[in-house]
């Protein structure tokens, strides 16, 4: 089974790379260099099974939404290279248009979710207890109630629950690090590389991990990060996490790194940062359904450069070495 979990810009780049290298004409030296790459660090590892992965599961999708997906993001691929034919701009934007599928690339588990939602889409869903819910951007969904409690299982991605009042049944949202209890409260809930992050709007939320007996009441004003195997110490929430329920991201001292990777969330193709500047930190509010204004809004507080090469490829560079 592939390995889904993201790994960062540049090593998607070079993945990339390779892949064109490697087919263009082997040799010796060639297929040693690439071997050295891929064992140098799991990324690398990962990244090229992730894009061997695309063409596996784009034809291995049994039916339904999961084949509709991905038969339509093959379909645009297939559509733009036809028209652009064998020219250097051709080559460009293929990388583009792959790394722009690869960065949509999810588990197969995601599309046959009982809620889905796609690049830049956010979509409101209300329980059949009142309990009501809103996805962000590339989220997926499953719904469980039963008789002993509300349970829903985020699959991936971001939403904001606000629990409806009346029932007694606990409401519980589980994700693969474990399981959070609602005390009757608004909370959003967010898949990271590193775990779940809870932050607690209202109230207050119990959070028990997947592994173990500990149990930890988060209260309003809160976060935490919850790992399979236990919980992060309690922080302040950040200054309107809710934001992207209506339209903006606002930060607050954040690295520009982790800002580049959320805004890439709104938008199809590769929107990438060169590495020397992901600590660069940066507060202030971004528009979340025009990501193009948002990247203009970089250049004039931080030493950036928006590097475009075409809709789909789309770089953050020092100001020093952006394209005249």
């Amino acid at each position: 089974m592939i390995d889904t979990r993201p790994v960062s810009a540049r090593v998607l780049d070079e993945a990339i790379a390779w892949q064109l290298n490697l087919g263009a004409g082997d040799d010796d030296g060639q297929q040693q260099a690439f071997a050295r790459w891929h064992a140098a660090h799991p990324d690398n590892a990962r990244a090229w099974a992730q894009l061997g992965g695309i063409d596996q599961q784009l034809h291995g999708a049994a039916s339904g939404p999961a084949r509709r997906a991905l038969q339509r993001a093959e379909g645009e691929v297939r559509r733009r290279l036809r028209r652009l034919g064998g020219t250097t701009l051709g080559l460009l934007l293929m990388v583009g248009l792959t790394l722009g599928l690869l960065q949509q690339q999810r588990p197969l588990s995601d599309w046959l979710a009982d809620e889905v939602t796609a690049s830049g889409e956010q979509r409101d869903v209300e329980l059949p207890d009142h309990t009501r819910i809103r996805l962000n951007s590339r989220s997926a969904l499953d719904i469980a109630f039963d008789a002993r409690e509300r349970r829903v299982i985020l699959r991936g991605g971001e939403m904001l629950v606000e629990t409806a009042h009346g029932d007694p049944r606990p409401f519980i949202v589980q994700t693969a690090e474990g399981d959070l209890r609602a005390l009757g409260t608004r909370f959003l809930v967010r898949r990271e590389p590193e775990g779940t992050r809870l932050i607690v709007l209202k109230s207050a939320v119990a959070a028990h991990p997947e592994r173990g007996d500990e149990e930890r009441i988060i209260g309003e004003g809160q976060q935490v990060l919850m790992r399979g195997d236990g919980l992060g110490a309690s922080q302040p929430a950040p200054v309107a996490a809710d934001a992207w329920s209506r339209g903006m991201l606002v930060v607050e001292d954040m690295p520009l790194g982790q800002l580049i990777e959320r805004l890439g969330e709104y938008r199809r193709g590769h929107l990438g940062l060169d590495p020397r500047l992901a600590d660069l930190r940066i507060t202030g509010s971004f528009p979340l359904n025009d990501s193009d204004l948002a990247l203009a809004a970089l250049p004039p507080s931080l030493p950036v450069g928006i590097e475009r090469h075409t809709d789909w490829w789309v770089t953050v560079v020092p100001a020093a070495t952006k394209e005249q």
